[in-house]
């Protein structure tokens, strides 16, 4: 019997998609490698790293596959006395300015003046701390990821990214051109904090503004290959959906802009693909077209954000649970402190575990109803 193909969608969230890794490694530990067909993961900003590092290890066969993600945000953390003084500086710095309790000149990260300021508070650091473009080339062989070429092979990474000149949505795709280091920083490149990354002839900006994460190139056989498209999306979500009252201190107003901006994309991809999913029950496609692209049935998405939850491709996403939701922030996205990564990592091994035993419930409650039915009929 054929494996279930799964593509696995990481939202970003800075610090926060350290919920992400946490998930990611359950997800894996459970080993749904070899429960399902893993033919594709894409991301956006942290959700990128994630995706990238948890793709190579895929593509290289690695054993235990989430040990290299782990080991990233190891060193991504701060670390000794020094670095959580800095990140609670940065962090403290920017909560204040956020709630209207200290002014604060806008600086553009490309200003001279910005980068002697970072240059300066990280200067003597570790590269762990102070280069996160030698960190990700310290987990990754991107020398190696170009030799491989554009071979469409299982499973095909995506990332999403904004063109700042012409403005066009980017997708960055394994099966399409080789993933480069530039890709992954092009994905993460928040405009207040890092300057746009260049490749090429174009310029880049976070993927927050275009998809986050990728989702329906998820399913286009033109990205993924006409066999890879895949029977259920997992979506992991940093970004909650929605909020206990209307946020009035400045701080607050920052963090739910922030909130809403995460979702838009996402809940935009989601509703055309609810809008395909209708057309494909209603028998709007003929079955020869379909078998073009290897697809028998609806794509399952995450029934969190539509409108008809009994319609049957429906299933839960990974999202962080309303209690934590409720304790974090803006300025969170931002803390690489032990503390904040630790709590996020566990609390996303939680969500994962939990989001596997409400599916396995789901599964084996569709197969006795459909048992029932057979049941019926055959009478």
């Amino acid at each position: 019997m054929a494996k279930l193909k799964i593509a696995l969608a990481c939202q970003g969230g800075g610090s926060q998609t350290a919920f992400t890794a946490g998930a990611l490694k359950t997800l894996c530990q459970a080993r749904i490698g070899e429960a399902f067909d893993v033919v594709g993961i894409s991301g956006t900003s942290g959700g990128a790293v994630c995706a990238t590092l948890l793709w190579y290890s895929f593509m290289k066969g690695e054993r235990p596959v989430w040990d290299r993600m782990m080991a990233f945000w190891k060193e991504n953390t701060a670390q000794g006395p020094v670095e959580h003084a800095i990140n609670k500086f940065i962090v403290d710095s920017v909560r204040m300015v956020n709630s209207g309790m200290m002014p604060t000149l806008q600086l553009s990260p490309s200003s001279p003046a910005m980068q002697s300021v970072m240059q300066f508070m990280t200067s003597g650091q570790r590269m762990g701390f102070s280069d996160f473009r030698g960190l990700l080339e310290s987990h990754i062989d991107f020398a190696e990821i170009a030799s491989w070429g554009t071979r469409v092979e299982r499973p095909v990474l995506v990332l999403g990214a904004a063109n700042v000149t012409s403005g066009a949505l980017a997708k960055f795709a394994s099966s399409k051109e080789p993933i480069r280091v530039e890709h992954v920083l092009a994905s993460c490149a928040v405009p207040s904090i890092f300057p746009a990354v260049q490749i090429g002839a174009d310029a880049y900006w976070d993927g927050l503004f275009s998809d986050n994460p990728p989702v329906e190139e998820l399913i286009r056989p033109r990205t993924m290959g006409e066999r890879n498209v895949p029977d259920e999306i997992w979506l992991i979500k940093i970004n909650p959906t929605a909020r206990a009252a209307v946020p009035v201190k400045p701080g607050d107003i920052v963090d739910r802009r922030n909130q809403l901006e995460g979702n838009i994309s996402l809940f935009q991809q989601l509703g055309h693909l609810e809008m395909i999913n209708d057309l494909i029950l209603d028998d709007a496609f003929r079955p020869e077209f379909l078998a073009r692209f290897d697809i028998k049935a609806p794509v399952r998405i995450p029934k969190s954000f539509q409108s008809d939850a009994d319609k049957p491709y429906h299933i839960p996403c990974i999202e962080m649970p309303l209690e934590l939701q409720e304790l974090l922030d803006y300025e969170g996205k931002i803390d690489r402190s032990s503390h904040n990564i630790d709590r996020l990592i566990a609390e996303g091994e939680k969500a994962a575990a939990l989001f596997l035993q409400q599916r396995a419930a789901a599964v084996a409650a569709s197969s006795l109803r459909e048992d029932e039915t057979a049941g019926q009929a055959a009478a």
